[in-house]
């Protein structure tokens, strides 16, 4: 989680773009991000533009993908890289983040590895702007939470509660239905939410909203009500509350400094 958290900060709008030929490429300044995922094996770092194509990826996300240098993705899309149904799966997430500026954070997901292997991961994209706000593309990562074909360690049905909670979370969720819809008891759901995400379900379900609820804020003009209650906060006070514990900032004062 730690490198999700770190990414999820960056300030997309300082990563500078300049357009050389047909596709537009990042500065050294991203580059240096792109050297420094090079060491670590168990993440895959990508950048795009966009409509999708690639500008970078580092040595583990060439290599899973049989690319004998990373440079050989520039240009290409998932379409080019990935199976149909990965690459479908992959480029609809490219496309929510492209369009709607809506980050992705922490996703679980079963991802392809080389020579056909599966393995759980974390993803992480988040929209690239320009200094006038307009989105240029997106960088993300996959984290692998084991090595490469060891999924007997993670249900295959937490996926689906982790999916119900990223679609529902305006609704009333509880960790005792989310537990169910994983086909896990309560106890063992709750240990596995902690190891994965270093958090209870009850602080997960806390968090997956409050992040709603700051892209909003940022993203968006309507009310401060409307927005806690698109976000599962049916009293308005309460929203308030939670997301001052969290961001040290009324959703407001919050709203002002984004």
């Amino acid at each position: 989680m730690v490198l999700a958290f770190v990414l999820a900060r960056i300030d997309t709008r300082a990563v500078k773009i300049s357009t050389t030929g047909n596709f537009r490429v990042f500065t050294p300044d991203l580059t240096n991000w792109r050297q420094l995922f090079d060491h670590l094996p168990d993440t895959v770092f990508f950048a795009k533009d966009a409509a999708g194509r690639y500008l970078a990826i580092n040595e583990t996300l060439a290599r899973r993908c049989a690319l004998s240098d990373p440079a050989d993705a520039t240009g290409r899309t998932v379409a080019g890289l990935f199976p149909a149904k990965l690459a479908e799966r992959y480029a609809a997430q490219d496309a929510t983040v492209l369009r709607d500026g809506r980050p992705i954070l922490e996703r679980l997901e079963l991802h392809w590895h080389s020579r056909g292997r599966a393995g759980w991961c974390l993803t992480t994209k988040l929209p690239v702007r320009d200094e006038h706000g307009q989105i240029t593309g997106l960088i993300g990562i996959s984290r692998d939470l084991r090595a490469p074909g060891e999924t007997h360690g993670i249900p295959q049905g937490l996926a689906a509660a982790v999916e119900h909670l990223e679609n529902h979370f305006m609704d009333p969720v509880t960790p005792g239905l989310l537990a169910k819809l994983a086909g896990l008891p309560a106890v063992r759901f709750a240990r596995l939410i902690k190891r994965i995400f270093r958090i209870s379900p009850v602080q997960w379900i806390a968090q997956t909203r409050l992040a709603a609820a700051a892209h909003l804020l940022r993203e968006t003009d309507r009310s401060v009500a409307e927005i806690a209650t698109a976000c599962g906060y049916y009293d308005h006070s309460a929203f308030t509350r939670a997301f001052r514990s969290a961001t040290a900032m009324t959703p407001t004062a919050f709203r002002k400094n984004s």
